[in-house]
Order: C-alpha cells, then sequence, then structure tokens
C-alpha cells in the first residue's frame, strides 16, 4: 500500500463516458471529476467536448495557458 500526504485515494462509483471520439480518454476525465480537479490540462483535441456540455463541470485547459497561471501564482 502506498501512503503519501499528497495522495488522497478516491473511489470511482461511476463513469461518465462523455468522449466518444478515444473512449479510452474517459479514465481521465472520471478521475478529474471524482477526484473534484479543478482543472484537466491537456492539449489532447478530444477533450474539447468538455467544453462544449454544461454538466459535469470540468474546466480543461492547455498546458501552456496552465503554465501561465502558475507564473502567476508565483509572481
Amino acid at each position: 500500500m502506498m501512503r503519501s500526504p499528497d495522495v488522497e485515494k478516491i473511489e470511482i462509483y461511476f463513469r461518465w463516458a462523455i468522449i466518444t471520439q478515444d473512449e479510452d480518454d474517459n479514465k481521465f476525465v472520471d478521475c478529474a471529476l471524482n477526484g473534484r480537479a479543478h482543472y484537466i490540462v491537456t492539449d489532447d483535441k478530444h477533450f474539447r467536448v468538455l467544453k462544449k456540455i454544461g454538466f459535469p463541470p470540468i474546466q480543461v485547459i492547455r498546458t501552456e495557458d496552465f503554465l501561465l497561471k502558475l507564473n502567476e501564482l508565483s509572481e
């Protein structure tokens, strides 16, 4: 068993299956939603579908934009 103060185990009780173009990407969406993530950081075009739906709410941002946000926080 792995233990870390930075890791929280989340049991997944449902699967959203939102991304139909590449169904393997859904594991990342499920993980982000069940883990209450603020963002999914990706440059994968299949995740764009998440911007078109209102629920479940998950913000998808490109890697470049996420790095800009990190820079703003460190200033």
